[in-house]
């Protein structure tokens, strides 16, 4: 999908009832802002799809209805699990509507780890979607990437 069609699908996503619904999803890249369709995302989004591509999803944990611990499950010759975050329902900074946030700002991670702001919203059952995305302000973050994460894989 284009970034235009990923973004629509985002704005037509909803929050899920209960967080137990993003329990060890599997990740992928889906698309790079400014590159799509460009010879840089004919060669990237392939490895993407590769077992050898490093970043594997998130685990979470919830830790109440609406709220979860997660890291990031990373591949590179053995998993990792690296960078942090909490989970609480936002306001999206992409149409200002409900959103799950994933919120970086944790001890131990680094301070461009804590720079990310990612959201996420149910898109269809147990198949989520969302910006990955550059914080430039308190309330404003720059689009760099789509990402999706599959619950029921």
């Amino acid at each position: 999908m284009s970034n235009a069609e990923l973004d629509a699908l985002y704005r037509s996503g909803r929050v899920p009832a209960d967080m137990t619904a993003l329990d060890k999803p599997k990740g992928r890249m889906l698309a790079i802002r400014g590159v799509s369709d460009t010879v840089l995302s004919r060669l990237i989004v392939p490895i993407s799809k590769l077992g050898i591509f490093p970043w594997d999803g998130k685990s979470l944990t919830s830790t109440g209805k609406l709220t979860s611990d997660g890291i990031n499950r990373i591949g590179v010759g053995r998993r990792f699990d690296l960078f942090p975050f909490k989970t609480r329902i936002e306001t999206s900074v992409i149409d200002g509507e409900p959103t799950i946030y994933l919120d970086y700002e944790q001890p131990g991670n680094p301070i461009f780890i804590r720079k990310i702001r990612d959201e996420l919203r149910e898109v269809a059952p147990k198949m989520f979607l969302g910006p990955a995305m550059w914080k430039t302000g308190t309330d404003s973050a720059q689009l760099v990437l789509w990402f999706a994460l599959d619950a029921d894989a």
